[in-house]
């Protein structure tokens, strides 16, 4: 009767931890990974829309430096010419950024290198261009104006540094720790042990 109670207890436990155990996790393989688009890059980012919400910025910006109708026609004249310069550096950064992940997809390693130095003189040119473009816009300033936007880049400055701030706090789903490439590492389980008498 006593070895019956003992061999009944021991399956009981035995049974229960099975059913309270947690499901092994498996780590997904090469194959298992989802397919890549081809055509596109993997990317949450979508970028800014020139809505109606661009435009009332931009007027805010000009009402702000209180930009006079002479300054604000040779600041579009300048724009629009930055643009022109800049749509060549942009499309060659998007070939390459396809070009890039091409070869990551493809594991060429040593490609890949190569490709993301060429991105990487493409990106500094790029802001190359875009410190220019700020300097000839500052020419076109009077003294108190720059004195005024000098206040809105430190304003621009405090409230970008106080978002990231807030996303150190409160990551956005899908970013973070196990959202990133490679496998994730399970860790070790303790072994169950059970013994019989």
């Amino acid at each position: 009767m006593k070895k019956t109670l003992i061999l009944a207890s021991v399956i009981l436990f035995a049974t229960s931890m099975a059913a309270f155990a947690a499901p092994e996790k498996t780590v997904k393989t090469e194959l298992e990974k989802p397919a890549f688009k081809v055509d596109k890059p993997y990317c949450k980012m979508q970028p800014p829309k020139k809505g109606p919400d661009f435009q009332k910025r931009h007027e805010q910006f000009e009402k702000r430096l209180n930009l006079t109708d002479e300054q604000k026609t040779k600041a579009k004249e300048l724009r629009e010419q930055g643009f022109e310069q800049m749509r060549p550096i942009m499309e060659k950064i998007k070939e390459k950024q396809k070009e890039a992940f091409e070869l990551q997809k493809n594991g060429d390693t040593e490609q890949l290198e190569q490709v993301k130095k060429q991105l990487g003189t493409l990106k500094h040119e790029a802001h190359e261009l875009r410190m220019q473009n700020m300097k000839n816009f500052e020419g076109l300033l009077t003294t108190q104006q720059k004195k005024e936007l000098k206040k809105m880049k430190e304003e621009g400055r405090k409230n970008f540094e106080k978002n990231m701030k807030n996303m150190k706090k409160h990551p956005r789903p899908g970013f973070g720790p196990g959202f990133g490439p490679g496998p994730v590492e399970i860790p070790p389980q303790p072994p169950v042990k059970t013994e019989v008498k």
